[in-house]
């Protein structure tokens, strides 16, 4: 087995510039995912051991006794296998269990629960990369932002912000980067309809090095991941380091982030896409 490693520092997005037809219309395809793998930018980065096609001969051989040379070129089939692999690594979703075992009173809905529909909707990609890292986000700053693009929110809008950590992704840097929403401004948005909301961010909220060097100092609770805590009053996805947001037009493409049906999940990853419609030549 050889493991399965990316390059130091490396930029891994890739913005595919796929057109095809879907339900009538001709769309852009814009992948919006990290690739999932080894990187500085995960504090538990996973571990991948990679089965080459030479591997993949050599279990034929060991389990049914078939020879190299029957296979096309001597090759059997690669894998891959992580050893360590958090759900909440690169691109994912958070269920409302990931905040806590209660929402709104309930049950916390796990990501094998989570309806599909919270998964996709209208994209409104709110570009705040102007506020510093550890920017608290605001509700009234929420609105000035939707104002400026002139932007009504209606039930199912799946609202992403822009917040530049994005650039630092493949760095160390990438989990201190970027601003983060208050409660207040969680709350603003699901009372509009809102279910899911995203950010290029490792988190929707501010950076957890700079919340848990502000713990030590202040001891305020109220300070704690307050944009995972809103879900404990009323559920919601968070949408975790989306790529590719920058590319987007700020309202008019939808995204489509089904995550995995993992059994019982706090959390799984997704192969997050926007649909850009494609304007006739």
């Amino acid at each position: 087995m050889r493991m399965w490693a990316c390059g130091g520092g490396c930029n891994d997005l890739l913005v595919d510039d796929e057109r095809i037809e879907l339900l009538g219309h001709r769309v852009r395809l814009v992948d919006l995912s990290h690739r999932l793998g080894p990187t500085l930018s995960e504090p538990l980065p996973p571990l991948v051991e990679a089965q080459t096609h030479d591997d993949g001969a050599d279990l034929w051989g060991s389990i049914f006794g078939i020879p190299r040379l029957a296979l096309p070129g001597g090759c059997g089939f690669a894998g891959e296998v992580f050893n360590r692999l958090s759900t909440h690594a690169g691109t994912h979703v958070d269920a409302p269990w990931h905040y806590g075992p209660l929402a709104a009173g309930s049950p916390a809905l796990m990501i094998d629960q989570v309806p599909l529909a919270w998964c996709a909707g209208r994209l409104v990609v709110l570009d705040v990369c102007d506020l510093s890292d550890g920017h608290l986000v605001t509700g009234p700053e929420v609105e000035e932002r939707l104002a400026a693009i002139g932007h009504d929110l209606h039930p199912g809008d799946v609202v992403a912000f822009y917040t530049g950590a994005e650039q630092s992704w493949g760095t160390a840097e990438f989990w201190e980067t970027g601003c983060g929403l208050g409660r207040e401004a969680v709350l603003d948005l699901l009372d509009q309809g809102v279910r899911a909301i995203g950010t290029d961010g490792w988190s929707l909220d501010r950076p957890y090095p700079l919340i848990g060097a502000e713990w030590r100092e202040r001891r305020d609770p109220s300070a704690l991941w307050p944009a995972h805590f809103a879900g404990l009053e009323r559920p919601y996805l968070q949408l975790e380091k989306l790529a590719s947001l920058a590319t987007l037009p700020v309202t008019g493409a939808t995204i489509v982030a089904f995550p995995i049906k993992v059994a019982n999940g706090s959390g799984a990853w997704t192969r997050a896409v926007a649909l850009v419609p494609d304007p006739p030549v």
